[in-house]
């Protein structure tokens, strides 16, 4: 079966992705909805797409099979359950919500409408992520028992722009953005290698002192001041992971925004810039080319114009040979694929899903894994790191893998 999308925001982020749909053999046609029209308008043309709507409104009473969802990150949440309450399969961008409630809510409708939900988090793609899901099933890190990952990614390496870009003259009030609010990066990374979940979180926020109107609570629409925060988690089952979402940092995250690090009573993998290392009881192996991706489009490409410089590395990145490109059709092969290559599997796996009537990887249960535990932590820091439990919404429906 082929089916039509509708895609939620015109942005930075969207253009990448809808060449990806739009390419898709499953998919008869795109269209766009933006509520600054001439955005909506000018992807259109640029990229042939089927047409636009005035507004998401009108998206939502048309015909259209599908809507994926690149709005701003606290946004998600609302549009997505009134998305699947309208009859709509639903592709979002991350996070999936804010709170336990909005979660809880995504979750309801899914289970009760039977459409496809899929969140769409590139470190679930990502090469480190691929080649510890790999190790795992293999058996070679043994009992897995604390994994880190870290999203550092500094406000001054393209994030003031990309805010500019999205918050117009009020984008100081959501550059505050929490860090722990958007933990999918990092955790998505972590649990997509291991599984399981979190159960309990202690969290400790750095409040930011750089005085430019950003992380400032006067200005802060969710009056914060946190840029940077650390969580230790335990694990359902034994162990901990702790994550780290870092504003301020003196790290290059144009080269790498999200890393990792598993240890197991057997083995471990630790991946750093530019360098990944397998390790066990006998020695080490450096398996850095396996997970190496390279740029797929240059730099400089006319779609990446309203891009930051800082920012495009993560837009042109290609395969790495860990990757299995045999799975994604022919039409996926031939474009470029951004954020260490996960976008065309993260296309693929949501089409595939709702041509299939099969559960995309990061469902909505899973989604709540990835995102849920960094409400909390969040929470935790307002506490002043008080160790708080975290719910835990299970498998899906028939999908022993879940977890």
């Amino acid at each position: 079966m082929t089916f039509s999308l509708g895609v939620v925001g015109a942005g930075q982020f969207a253009g990448q992705f809808t060449k990806l749909f739009k390419a898709h053999p499953q998919v008869s046609e795109v269209y766009v909805t933006d509520v600054l029209p001439e955005r909506a308008a000018t992807l259109a043309e640029r990229q042939q797409l089927g047409g636009t709507f005035p507004s998401f409104e009108d998206m939502l009473a048309s015909d259209v099979d599908a809507v994926a969802i690149f709005t701003q990150r606290w946004t998600h949440g609302p549009l997505v359950v009134r998305a699947l309450r309208a009859g709509k399969h639903v592709y979002s961008a991350v996070p999936m919500a804010i709170s336990e409630e909005e979660i809880a809510a995504i979750i309801e409708a899914v289970r009760e409408t039977g459409l496809t939900y899929m969140m769409g988090e590139t470190s679930y793609y990502n090469p480190a992520t691929i080649y510890a899901r790999q190790q795992k099933d293999a058996g070679a890190f043994g009992r897995i028992f604390y994994a880190e990952g870290d999203y550092v990614h500094d406000m001054d390496l393209g994030f003031y722009a990309a805010y500019q870009y999205s918050g117009g003259d009020d984008w100081q009030k959501t550059a505050s953005y929490p860090p722990m609010l958007y933990p999918t990066h990092s955790l998505g990374g972590v649990l997509g290698g291991i599984g399981s979940h979190a159960t309990s979180v202690s969290c400790i926020g750095v409040r930011d002192q750089r005085g430019d109107g950003v992380f400032d609570k006067d200005v802060s629409m969710f009056d914060n001041d946190f840029s940077n925060a650390t969580a230790l988690f335990e694990m359902a089952g034994g162990g901990s992971i702790r994550i780290n979402e870092f504003r301020r940092v003196g790290y290059p995250s144009h080269l790498r925004e999200s890393r990792f690090r598993y240890f197991g009573t057997e083995g471990s993998f630790e991946q750093l810039v530019e360098t990944a290392v397998w390790q066990d009881k006998d020695g080490f192996t450096d398996v850095s080319e396996q997970i190496r991706t390279l740029p797929s489009i240059p730099l400089d490409d006319p779609s990446l114009a309203e891009v930051d410089p800082a920012l495009r590395d993560a837009f042109v990145s290609g395969l790495a040979p860990v990757h299995d490109a045999s799975r994604l059709p022919a039409e996926l092969r031939a474009l470029p694929s951004g954020h260490e290559g996960s976008h065309s599997f993260l296309v693929d796996d949501f089409v595939t899903a709702v041509a299939t009537g099969t559960l995309p990887p990061v469902n909505a249960w899973v989604a709540a894994r990835f995102t849920l535990p960094g409400v909390v932590a969040h929470e935790s820091a307002l506490r002043g790191g008080e160790r708080l439990a975290i719910r835990d919404f299970g498998d899906a429906p028939g999908d022993a893998s879940a977890g």
